[in-house]
């Protein structure tokens, strides 16, 4: 799998979360954190060392992306994280200092919250989403990859849909010191985070849900669409009065993944193209990596791009670990070599 990351570019890059359960590997990435104070003399030096050491990689120069000035940022007492207002009553959570750039949408109703994943498990996320609503929150996982679950411990409430793997994800995940390794991350990790034991605790789902299920949290109703593909439990929440669809790692910008434990090309084709239908009543998609708002129209350009791979049309380059390299006219996919 590294061979595979390390031919990524940086720009091209989200998580390959479906390898990294299967290897107990990950990638990661972060800017700085809390002031831990000023050091002085060899140890101001050293400390300099190490910094520059971590934002070596050339990745962390694209950050953050151009695309968040057009954004309006959110003040939060937190150095992990960066928050949007994409929409009214929506919020993106961003990792920008990780190598993954996750993202978590905290979306507000009159009643009740819900919070679109929970990222890599390094910050505080709950301290975060108290900053942003007094509402009782329920979390709902779009999957339950590691770096959309981390912080899943942290909530009373946390919805899924009903399956084994699932179920087997809520245990957490160990030996994640990959996603902190050198060169992966571009600056300090929060104060307090015990990099030595990098893990993601185990969760509850208190709730399960399932497809055509309507989530109503006073003035805004959230349709439950299955989309299994690139996870047995991907999911998409359509919030079809305001005209946005939450795809998680369904679509994102940036290269898809379809490869790994669990996924299914066959699976992912079909869910694309329940999507593509959508886009005549759908007026943003916001995905779960790298940055929050796609234009509607990427929803028929990832089903057809998809179906010409598995229809042969498009050549891929096998890239190692049983995995190729499609490109499509406007879409990158990594998928199952053979599928």
């Amino acid at each position: 799998m590294s061979k595979i990351l390390d031919s990524l570019p940086r720009l091209k890059r989200k998580t390959v979360v479906a390898l990294c359960l299967a290897a107990g590997f990950a990638i990661a990435g972060t800017h700085q954190s809390a002031a831990q104070g000023t050091p002085t003399g060899g140890a101001q030096a050293q400390e300099k060392t190490a910094e520059s050491a971590l934002v070596s990689p050339e990745w962390c120069r694209d950050l953050p992306r151009p695309g968040y000035k057009t954004l309006e940022r959110v003040a939060v007492r937190d150095n992990w994280v960066e928050v949007y207002r994409v929409f009214p009553g929506v919020f993106a959570i961003y990792e920008p200092h990780q190598w993954q750039e996750a993202i978590q949408y905290l979306i507000v109703g009159t009643r009740q919250a819900i919070l679109v994943d929970t990222g890599m498990g390094i910050g505080n996320l709950k301290a975060v989403v108290e900053q942003l609503t007094t509402l009782p929150v329920l979390v709902v996982n779009s999957h339950t990859h590691m770096d959309h679950t981390g912080n899943n411990w942290q909530f009373a409430a946390v919805a899924a849909l009903d399956t084994a793997y699932s179920r087997e994800n809520a245990k957490g995940a160990d030996n994640l010191k990959g996603e902190i390794a050198p060169g992966k991350l571009c600056g300090r990790l929060p104060a307090g985070f015990d990099a030595k034991d990098y893990r993601t605790r185990p969760w509850t789902i208190t709730r399960t849900i399932h497809d055509g299920d309507k989530l109503d949290i006073g003035g805004r109703v959230l349709t439950v669409m299955a989309t299994p593909g690139h996870a047995p439990d991907s999911l998409c929440l359509l919030d079809r009065a305001n005209g946005l669809l939450f795809t998680g790692d369904t679509y994102y910008p940036g290269p898809i993944y379809v490869f790994g434990a669990g996924a299914s090309p066959e699976a992912y084709e079909r869910s694309v193209r329940r999507l593509a239908k959508l886009m005549p009543e759908v007026k943003a998609v916001l995905g779960g990596h790298n940055f929050p708002v796609a234009a509607p129209d990427v929803l028929p350009r990832l089903a057809k791009e998809f179906e010409d791979i598995r229809a042969g049309k498009i050549a891929g380059k096998p890239v190692g670990d049983g995995v190729s390299e499609f490109h499509g006219p406007t879409l990158t996919f990594f998928v199952k070599s053979g599928s």
